[in-house]
């Protein structure tokens, strides 16, 4: 397998839970080896996901990261407005959707998987992030 890919160079149109026509990449076809689901969405102004939620066999827990344009996302019933940079985690069997209120494409990266624990504690950039975010080392 080729370790390049270009921008958008695979990207197909695709319709999630009901939501919005929108444009995905899913990374190197899912075969990067990782048990997670890579992928980059551009939905256009006033496209959505579409309301769900990922439980029993099928639960995962889904990672969100604004890379382009505004978002609303809500989660539960907490709803974040994201700009370039922000994220969220959508953890199994929470109700979620994310939106496009803006008068511009929103480009956003998810990461998705079924919910589990890995060990990064031997690397140092973990074990910084991990005493400075709420919950983390002392």
């Amino acid at each position: 397998m080729d370790p390049f890919e270009a921008r958008d160079a695979h990207a197909f149109d695709y319709r999630m839970h009901e939501g919005s026509a929108m444009k995905v990449s899913h990374h190197f076809a899912g075969h990067t080896g990782m048990p997670v689901a890579i992928q980059t969405w551009v939905i256009e102004p006033g496209g959505f996901e579409g309301f769900h939620r990922h439980e029993g066999e099928s639960a995962s827990q889904e990672f969100y990261q604004v890379r382009e344009g505004r978002a609303l996302m809500r989660v539960g019933e907490r709803v974040y407005e994201l700009g370039p940079g922000d994220s969220v985690l959508a953890d199994a069997g929470v109700d979620h959707d994310l939106c496009n209120p803006g008068g511009t494409d929103l480009r956003v990266l998810t990461v998705w998987g079924p919910p589990g624990a890995a060990d990064f504690s031997d690397f140092g950039s973990h074990q910084i992030a991990q005493r400075g975010h709420p919950g983390g080392l002392a």
